[in-house]
């Protein structure tokens, strides 16, 4: 096991993890060339832990020179690791996997350090992760050509895939495993070279996702990391030696990312906010749909772009409001790695102050506050980012929690007296990332999910991120660009089509008698 939490907590770095952190102060490292090595950059940002607010680490904004060393890196390997057998590009990944699984309990503990939801919730961000690697050992199956034989008279047609070059991902904080794995093994495996940025709030589990990478094999170059904030950003935006961009995150920053990304010629798929919706039907399983409903707002305490942030009750569901709120009040508020956590801190001070804001409009524009989760008190963690359970109830479309992505433990409940009121609610709403319908009835079902516009369906399944096999397929205001995140989709963003169309004629496979005679042009 790496033991790289403990050393980090210490400020003292064991030999295991000397090359990801300096040994005099907990500063985060940048990646660059297969070397860890500290940025000569003046300008740092503190890292904190949001259970207590104490500061547990520095990182740096990488100067020019060094994102430029970055990238020139990815750019001098690419060559040679497009050239690499596939077969080989998948044995890295099948060790890659490997080392994951044997080091979750590490990565979560980093997660937990750095972003705070619970070990139990940042152990299920790496698995999430670890599977979309598990899903890019499928490469050879993956990046499968097509043929046509005979399209005409000894004529045949066919394709193959090739990689684009170097690639880029951002990546924001609610996941600091998951997303970064659902970016550079992909675009990594289909033989492209690949600059990381993860979130400058949570570094650490990215950092220790790279050493288990070059512990697996992979050549120096073929992944580098940068850290920093808008000039990191921009520089990704603008290099042109950068040929496609991975984004997660805010509509503000994949908004411009996508739009400055795309000037430049680049291709970009950005994943951005959401305003998911759960519609509760009368003949639902209401003790199960009442646990989902519970889990789905506020597991990760609420900081994810797939929460089931709004629930919509048809008809008699109503009454199952109270037993929601009692449900939720049960829930647990606590730091991270605390026994027996259900919900941890929000990431930053300012999180917090947005949340608890965003509820008092709620309730000054009319709505009804069930359960209010502004003045909750973790004994031992009082300056700690907490915001407990909240439910507001009689909310209105044209109101701003509604309108607005809390992205915290916040569930808004609407009401409407049909399924056709329910899904022309959330048609009009401009978010398309996930939704959810509690219901018994298949041609309810049936109805909902064929009519309803949005990406990502769940029927009585709250979060519905669909598996690595399959592609993360969010629309309309949450994704801009044509081609989504893994699955079949996230092979064909990292790789460009080559078609040849070869003619060999069958007479000239004919053996004849050798010509002795003197030849004779133009005759």
């Amino acid at each position: 096991m790496v033991h790289i939490t403990i050393c980090f907590l210490l400020f003292s770095p064991c030999c295991k993890c000397i090359s990801l952190y300096s040994k005099k102060n907990p500063t985060t490292k940048l990646f660059i060339d297969g070397k860890f090595v500290e940025s000569s950059t003046s300008e740092w940002l503190d890292i904190h832990n949001p259970a207590t607010n104490e500061v547990v680490g520095r990182v740096p904004k990488a100067t020019q020179e060094e994102m430029l060393a970055a990238v020139d890196s990815c750019s001098r390997a690419f060559y040679s690791w497009s050239e690499t057998s596939i077969l080989s590009r998948q044995q890295i990944f099948l060790r890659y996997q490997q080392l994951i699984k044997d080091n979750i309990k590490e990565l979560a503990k980093l997660i937990t350090l750095e972003q705070g939801k619970t070990l139990a919730d940042a152990e299920g961000d790496v698995f999430r992760g670890l599977q979309v690697v598990e899903h890019a050992c499928s490469i050879t199956s993956l990046m499968l050509g097509e043929t046509l034989p005979s399209i005409t008279k000894d004529m045949d047609t066919y394709t193959y895939r090739l990689p684009i070059g170097v690639c880029a991902g951002i990546a924001p904080f609610n996941f600091p495993a998951m997303i970064p794995l659902w970016m550079f093994p992909i675009g990594m495996v289909c033989g492209n070279t690949y600059l990381m940025k993860p979130s400058e709030r949570v570094p650490g589990c990215t950092m220790l996702l790279a050493k288990l990478l070059q512990d697996s094999g992979a050549p120096d170059g073929t992944l580098n990391i940068i850290h920093g904030q808008h000039a990191a950003v921009n520089f990704i935006c603008d290099h042109p030696a950068i040929k496609a961009i991975s984004f997660v995150g805010s509509n503000q920053a994949g908004e411009y990312i996508y739009e400055r990304g795309s000037k430049n010629g680049k291709r970009v798929q950005s994943n951005m906010g959401a305003k998911n919706h759960g519609v509760v039907m009368p003949d639902a399983n209401k003790e199960n749909t009442i646990n989902q409903l519970v889990g789905a707002a506020f597991g990760a305490a609420g900081q994810r772009c797939m929460a089931l942030s709004t629930a919509i009750f048809v008809g008699e569901s109503r009454e199952w409001l109270p037993e929601l709120v009692e449900r939720s009040r049960s829930l647990r508020v606590n730091a991270g790695d605390q026994p027996g956590a259900d919900v941890g801190p929000l990431i930053s001070p300012e999180a917090k102050a947005r949340v608890e804001s965003l509820i008092q409009t709620g309730v000054d524009e009319g709505a009804k506050l069930l359960l209010d989760g502004r003045k909750v008190h973790v004994k031992g963690y009082e300056n700690g980012n907490f915001v407990g359970p909240t439910i507001i109830g009689n909310v209105a479309p044209d109101m701003t929690c509604y309108k607005e992505e809390i992205f915290g433990p916040v569930l808004v409940v609407l009401e409407a007296d049909s399924l056709d009121e329910a899904i022309s609610l959330i048609n009009k709403n401009p978010y398309g990332n996930g939704t959810a319908i509690f219901t018994t009835n298949g041609a309810t079902a049936r109805k909902y999910t064929h009519e309803v516009d949005v990406g990502q369906i769940g029927v009585n399944v709250p979060i519905p991120v669909p598996l690595p096999m399959f592609s993360f397929t969010g629309s309309r205001g949450s994704f801009r660009g044509d081609t989504n995140f893994y699955g079949k989709q996230g092979i064909q963003f990292y790789t460009q089509i080559k078609t040849v169309t070869s003619q060999w004629k069958a007479e000239d496979a004919t053996v004849t008698s050798p010509a002795v005679t003197m030849p004779t042009m133009g005759r």
